[in-house]
């Protein structure tokens, strides 16, 4: 009985290893074949851009700067010394995205470059790149070279379909490496790193390095699902793709148009947070709360007004601002959009036309004449023609928060000294017993919403309130 025991124990020691090798290699796909047949489609691209020195070199000679005694003397020799040139070399990634010779990469990698150069796998002909279009906003370029033979391309697929989990591969030219694949999965979806308003990048723990800008992050049919474009320095495994929903927009209008139009509602808009939604009546923070609507802009003439919260877009729920910038820019101007607003716990559809978004507007889809004692932390009183002077105020209306007591609620909310409280749940605020009044009654929702003037700027703070 033991020698069949020792036996059974011989065999398994000899099977098992076998078997759990069989199921690791099923368990994990080889990326051979997708390399494979996507590589060809990945190029290198080279930019050279040519950097002006300043030629006034003769104060570099001098321990004694102007006070030079022979300043005079060889002012002559140098004053007048031509500015000399340096160019700067880098490296970056593309993919080809038609057979007739149309790349795409990033905007970082060609940017205010004065020779763009294209190499294809496995050859040692550069072809000479132009550039179709730009958008700095998203980090895209459209790129076209001509050659006469018809080229290998990638497809884009849906990012919307891909999960945290879901294993990708992405081929580039890391530190000038050609064509180095790496593999790994999605980390997570709708990162924000703060390169732009339209900030929405898959993340990505495929080792992507220097050099990888602009290439493929490909799925397991091969098909482009993000634009390899920005790393953490510091980290390992942390690299962001843009999703290529978003890209296949941009590239399109980039192709047809060399530029990229956008939406533009005219508005500053914020986040909805919980406190905010108290004050308001939302259920839950949601939306994006309008802070100031710009005088003849789409939605002043649509008839949205200060304090709106926008909840859906052509029937598309808005998670926050951000989500509402990023949809409201993928509409067409001149498009009419139907805008879902709360206003005074009701809820109502405005239709507008949109506008154009240019980049040089702002991305914002953005008593008693003393009182003593403080008020949920402020000490106010209201503001008077001389602190209008004072302080270089723009408003003669209101409360002046004179001082906010640290660690007080109003400290908490992001009050500030010199903010001109207007409005308190949309009640304008003439006296300090204005805003006790409208406490008061704001208690029994948990929170009360001001709009502040602050250097300019239209802003809504809330504060949260006991029931006591």
């Amino acid at each position: 009985m033991k020698r069949l025991i020792c036996l059974i124990g011989m065999l398994c020691f000899f099977v098992m290893p076998a078997t759990s090798n069989a199921l690791w290699s099923k368990s994990f796909p080889s990326f051979a074949d997708l390399a494979e047949k996507a590589s060809p489609a990945v190029v290198n691209i080279s930019t050279v851009k040519v950097i002006k020195v300043p030629g006034q070199i003769m104060r570099f000679f001098s321990p004694f700067g102007k006070n030079d005694p022979f300043n005079e003397f060889f002012k002559k020799f140098f004053e007048n010394v031509p500015p000399s040139k340096r160019k700067e070399h880098a490296l970056g990634s593309g993919f080809i995205i038609s057979e007739d010779g149309y790349i795409v990469t990033n905007n970082h990698v060609v940017s205010k470059a004065d020779k763009i150069d294209v190499i294809l796998k496995g050859g040692k002909h550069a072809y000479r790149a132009k550039v179709i279009g730009t958008d700095p906003e998203t980090d895209l370029a459209l790129l076209k070279i001509d050659v006469k033979k018809k080229l290998p391309y990638l497809k884009f697929g849906d990012s919307d379909k891909m999960r945290p989990g879901d294993w990708v591969i992405a081929i580039g030219n890391p530190f000038g490496l050609d064509h180095t694949v790496t593999a790994g999965i999605i980390s997570a979806k709708g990162r924000v790193i703060g390169e732009g308003p339209y900030d929405n990048f898959l993340q990505t723990d495929a080792s992507i390095n220097p050099g990888n800008s602009g290439g493929p992050l490909l799925n397991m049919k091969g098909e482009v699902i993000g634009i390899n474009t920005a790393i953490v320095a510091s980290g390992q495994g942390i690299g962001f793709a843009i999703p290529s929903n978003m890209a296949k927009k941009v590239i399109y209008q980039l192709k047809k148009y060399r530029k990229v139009k956008r939406g533009w509602l005219g508005i500053t808009i914020q986040d909805v947070d919980e406190n905010t939604a108290k004050a308001l009546g939302l259920s839950k923070p949601q939306g994006a709360l309008v802070a100031s609507v710009l005088k003849g802009q789409p939605a002043e003439k649509a008839g949205i007004k200060v304090g709106d919260v926008i909840i859906a877009l052509n029937g598309h729920p808005i998670k926050n601002s951000r989500d509402l910038t990023i949809q409201v820019g993928a509409l067409r101007p001149g498009s009419e959009a139907k805008v879902t607003i709360w206003r005074n716990g009701e809820i109502k559809d405005i239709w507008v036309k949109l506008g154009e978004r240019h980049l040089n507007v702002a991305s914002a889809e953005q008593g008693s004449s003393t009182m003593p004692g403080y008020i949920l932390g402020m000490k106010l009183r209201p503001v008077t023609p001389q602190d209008v002077e004072r302080y270089n105020l723009d408003e003669d209306k209101g409360l002046l928060v004179v001082d906010v007591k640290s660690g007080s609620k109003a400290d908490e909310s992001d009050i500030r000294p010199l903010d001109v409280i207007l409005k308190a749940n949309f009640k304008d605020l003439e006296s300090v017993n204005d805003l006790k009044e409208v406490i008061k009654k704001a208690r029994k929702r948990g929170a009360i919403l001001l709009l502040i003037k602050r250097r300019g700027q239209t802003i809504f703070r809330s504060i949260p309130l006991s029931n006591k």
